[in-house]
């Protein structure tokens, strides 16, 4: 830990130094051009300018519309120039660069994905980040997906810290991310870009280990990836430029990359020795050549495997015989995404201006995995007289009871790998669907309105392919000799005329005619909708002599109403349900009331420039509608904020805000399914106490273990365990309160300079969610605790984790609480070069002090700050930065710019001293380096109108850290955290902006 803060101070002492060399150099009057920057007002933030200086400047996290409106939340603005600069065509890969977020749902989640992409601002989860497009909700929040925001038509992204729900309502607890687009042009505009991934494979740590292991090597060098994105925009004013209307249309297109292409991903890495020090291929025991645990029968507990040779014979069982299933995993999903919308808006007359938009996205994506398999975890009979089984295969399985009737209960491995399988793939569709309408106008002197609808639906569609049906699997394992035919047992009662005998109990003996009946795909269908209503009005008092004696302006007041519903309806296929998938249905409508006060108090005195405070209430009354149940509760929120300048220079803020985010409808009314879940099972094994000696026989009987199984649990295979997961319509929403204090200092002596610093703590109480299958089976195991002992359901007749009846149940519920607290700095400095242009500097850190989880009420707390794994997820360094220096160049309009990004070093949870977190003990995968990545770009103006842009993202073509399965258990791929590393290597960009 001395050497993280070691670390640290010397990086924000060198970060300190480039800023102090930025204010103290020549100071150059310029435009800031740069990507990301801190909020000192509406300008700084990048807020639209007014051409006429009595308009109203809208600015992210107030409800107020007033000129020279100040944020007293602290905003980080993205600007469109940083979406060229990373050749950005998913939004979310922009904004996961950014210190203050944490990757969630995207491209590079394969196994398990939904097909969205999210962002999860101070790690918080992506569920308490509310996303809005041009100040409206995005899309249902149970549907967020930003795949339905254009990068290409971003004019600036904000980035509000803390809870704004008295604003926007539920769902604002981290924070807001604003995505304001172009939607009022003038010509037309052509944006393309096209990007893929080269990486040079020479990790020879890496490539040993995979090549000993006899499985393939990644290539040495590959290019792959490939990305493009082409936009159309077009837009015209009209009624002597009263109206305009805005149409755009575009297409993104990427193409799939597989596991096998990188080093890292080759193979499936495991420890090679008991002190977890050193690597070795590991793999899954549903292995091409056919697993067998005997759960009955003289051998019971054995695990034997199919010779490799081919023959009918059962061996031991042992590590050479596990599936490497890593290659033909996707590492980034093939995508194809169709995009279209208008927007308009007509200004009938002072009081009327009607505006509307339309936006339509259409996204299809596709994940893959390994092969299916006859999994473990299902229990499968074998009749003793199966003519498909040897006859040594027959009396090991059945003893003297071979060759007559009697069945035996075995779980079977086999992952058909022949010419008649192919890999498992997830057809993935969303279509999704946003209108919005509205009526604004000024109803007298400082006193506007504001009425609008949005509506947004969300239809998902899915077909899981190329997947084993278990219960197919089950009747083809029932074979009889009918006539000398080997035929279905099924067949010969009449309860499967289609079935064919599934012969098992070889290397490679299962028939095509057996693939074909094996594999069906299921089918799951999901509506998703939301329809908002709000009526506010805003009333600048200053013209009524509402004033402060002190100050110029008056007193500002916003109120209004809103009304909100949500719908969801999911409906699953026979086949889908048989694997545990239910069908769900729910509505949820809101109706809410709301204010806001701004109160200048002083104004443009000596030593009190400008002193204000903002205070605002919203009330929420909520109905929510089950199939099965029904609820209601009512919810208040409320904030307070202070802004005091003593001088144009620097200005002080604080703000508290009480966030209240009630359960969205999936949290709610989501079907319970079942699913995988990096873990193990300390029962599991035939010596459960020399792996964990709080495994005893007693401790795994509080778990449901009986005396008769333990001893003889199977493993969860490849280190995967199943828990069930879904909704709960019984929990109550959440609470959180959110403090934030900050100086923003924009000298005049230094008048291109803006630095702000902030301190920020939220704290989420009740928060809402599921508690960790890991932690579960900790707890119950090293405490016998009632509660957790009474969320694992074992399978009754084996007692394992995993199948379709074996599992720990973590659905959703009210939990503990939350807290985060850190600092943010942000800096933008320009310095002149006279005739060679200028250059910018751009600064954007974070230092995390604390990041803490109380799993549940009295339990205990643990610090998720500086660690990774188990329980942590994703790496949470202490700090984190970009830095981007950019020449603005005056030939061409040229700039080149470079970024350094920082990613401060990790430790793994498990070797803590936190009994929450305590766990194996790892030396392999103990500590991740600090990482720093470099990008380098560029653009050129080369017509009037066109310019073009290039770029290199990791520019060294930096590994990323090779970890064991279960190292990285959330948003994990490939043996590494792919969402926050670059694991694919350099991303090299080209792109084209025309304007007409």
């Amino acid at each position: 830990m001395t050497g993280i803060l070691n670390a640290r101070n010397s990086l924000l002492n060198s970060a300190g130094l480039a800023l102090v060399a930025a204010m103290l150099a020549t100071p150059a009057h310029a435009q800031n051009n740069a990507g990301s920057q801190p909020a000192a007002d509406a300008a700084d933030a990048g807020a639209p300018q007014a051409d006429n200086p009595g308009q109203d400047i809208i600015v992210t996290g107030t409800l107020i519309r007033r000129p020279n409106l100040k944020s007293n939340s602290p905003i980080t603005v993205v600007d469109s120039k940083e979406f060229q600069y990373q050749g950005s065509t998913a939004v979310e890969d922009t904004l996961n660069r950014l210190p203050q977020f944490t990757p969630d749902a995207n491209s590079n989640v394969s196994n398990g994905s939904d097909g969205t992409a999210n962002i999860n601002l101070r790690n918080l989860g992506s569920n308490r980040v509310l996303t809005l497009i041009n100040g409206k909700r995005l899309l249902p929040s149970q549907a967020i997906d930003l795949n339905f925001v254009p990068a290409s038509l971003i004019d600036r992204v904000d980035v509000l810290t803390g809870g704004a729900s008295l604003v926007y309502g539920a769902d604002a607890v981290s924070g807001v991310v604003n995505f304001v687009l172009k939607d009022n042009l003038n010509g037309a505009r052509v944006d393309a870009t096209y990007g893929f991934y080269q990486h040079n494979n020479d990790d020879q740590t890496l490539r040993d280990l995979v090549s000993n292991s006899g499985y393939d090597v990644a290539p040495k060098s590959v290019t792959d990836g490939d990305t493009y994105e082409i936009n159309a925009a077009i837009g015209t004013d009209f009624a002597d430029h009263r109206g305009n209307v805005t149409m755009f249309v575009g297409n993104r297109h990427s193409n799939p990359v597989l596991e096998s292409s990188r080093d890292v991903s080759a193979c499936a890495l495991d420890p090679a020795d008991d002190a977890n020090s050193t690597l070795r291929c590991g793999g899954s025991s549903n292995n091409q050549y056919g697993l067998f645990t005997l759960l009955s029968g003289p051998n019971k507990g054995e695990t034997l495997v199919n010779a490799k040779d081919g023959s009918k014979s059962w061996v031991p069982y042992d590590s050479s015989f596990a599936y490497n299933y890593a290659p033909t995993n996707y590492f980034q999903r093939s995508d194809n995404r169709y995009t279209a919308g208008a927007f308009a808006h007509y200004d009938i007359s002072d009081l009327f201006t009607l505006y509307g938009s339309v936006m339509f996205m259409d996204d299809h994506t596709w994940s893959q995995v390994a092969p299916s398999a006859i999994w473990q975890g299902t229990t499968f009979k074998i009749n003793c007289d199966n003519p498909l089984m040897s006859a040594s295969q027959a009396t090991t399985l059945c003893g003297s009871d071979a060759g007559t009737p009697t069945t035996e209960n075995v779980f079977i491995g086999y992952r058909p790998t022949s010419d008649g399988s192919s890999p498992r793939r997830d057809d993935l569709r969303h279509t999704d669907y946003r209108i919005t309408a509205g009526l604004r106008g000024k109803l007298a002197e400082g006193i506007t309105y504001d009425f609008s609808a949005l509506r947004s639906q969300v239809v998902y569609d899915e077909s899981y392919k190329n997947d084993i049906d278990q219960t197919r699997a089950a009747n083809g394992l029932q074979v009889s000799n009918v006539d000398g035919t080997p035929t279905c047992q099924s067949v010969i009662d009449g309860s499967d005329p289609n079935c064919v005998p599934v012969d098992v109990f070889g290397y490679g003996t299962i028939s095509d005619a057996g693939y074909n009946y094996l594999y069906v795909p299921s089918y799951t269908h999901g509506t998703y909708k939301e329809l908002v209503l709000n009526n506010t009005v805003n009333a600048d008092l200053t013209s009524y002599g509402i004033v402060s004696p002190w100050a110029s302006q008056g007193l500002a007041v916003a109120i209004g109403a809103e009304h909100r519903e949500e719908y969801l309806d999911f409906q699953a296929d026979e086949v889908a349900q048989s694997k545990g998938t239910t069908n769900s249905h729910g509505t949820i409508d809101v109706t809410e009331v709301f204010t806001e006060l701004n109160v200048p108090i002083v104004e443009n005195v000596p030593l009190m420039h400008e002193l204000s405070i903002d205070g605002g209430f919203r009330y929420s009354r909520y109905k929510n509608k089950g199939t099965v149940s029904e609820s209601s509760y009512k919810a208040s929120t409320y904030k307070f904020e202070f802004n005091y300048a003593p001088t144009s220079d620097i200005r002080f803020r604080a703000s508290y805000n009480r966030a209240v985010r009630a359960p969205n409808i999936a949290e709610l009314f989501q079907s319970q399914g079942v699913g995988n879940v990096s873990s193990q099972d300390p029962c599991s094994g035939a010596n459960p106490t020399a792996s964990d000696p709080n495994a005893t026989l007693e401790a795994c009987e509080a778990s449901g273990v009986t005396a008769a199984q333990y001893g003889s649990i199977p493993e969860c295979p490849a280190a995967v365990c199943v828990q069930q997961y879904g909704g709960n319509p019984d929990v109550k929403p959440e609470k959180a309160d959110t403090y934030t204090i900050g100086a923003v200092f924009t000298p005049t002596f230094v008048p291109s300079l803006s630095l702000s610093i902030d301190y920020y703590n939220i704290k989420v109480k009740d928060y809402i969610s599921s508690i960790d299958a890991n932690l579960i089976i900790k707890q119950c195991i090293d405490s016998n605790n009632p509660f957790f002992c009474n969320l694992f359901h074992r399978d009754p007749q084996s007692g394992v984790l995993f199948g379709t009846d074996g599992y720990v149940i973590a659905t959703t519920q009210n939990t503990g609480y939350l807290k985060t607290d850190g600092l943010d700095i942000n800096g933008n400095y320009t310095l002149g070069l006279g005739s060679s242009g200028n250059l910018n500097f751009d600064f954007v850190g974070t230092y995390l002090f604390h990041e803490i989880t109380e799993p549940l009420p009295g339990l205990g707390t643990y610090d998720c700050a500086g660690l990774y794994g188990p329980s942590c997820g994703q790496p949470n360094p202490h700090w984190r930065h970009t830095f981007r220096m950019t020449w603005q160049m005056p030939w061409s309009h040229a700039t080149l710019s470079i970024n350094w990004r920082y990613k401060g070093a990790t430790e793994i949870t498990s070797n803590q001293t936190n009994s929450l977190l305590a766990g194996t003990n790892y030396i392999y995968g103990a500590k991740i380096k600090a990482y720093n990545y470099f990008d380098l770009a560029g653009t050129v103006k080369v017509l009037d109108g066109v310019s073009l842009r290039a770029g290199i993202n990791n520019i060294f073509d930096k590994d990323p850290p090779a970890l064991y399965e279960g190292q990285n258990n959330v948003y994990g791929n490939g043996n590494t955290f792919p969402g926050y590393y670059d694991a694919l290597g350099r991303h090299i960009f080209f792109g084209l902006t025309a304007e007409f």
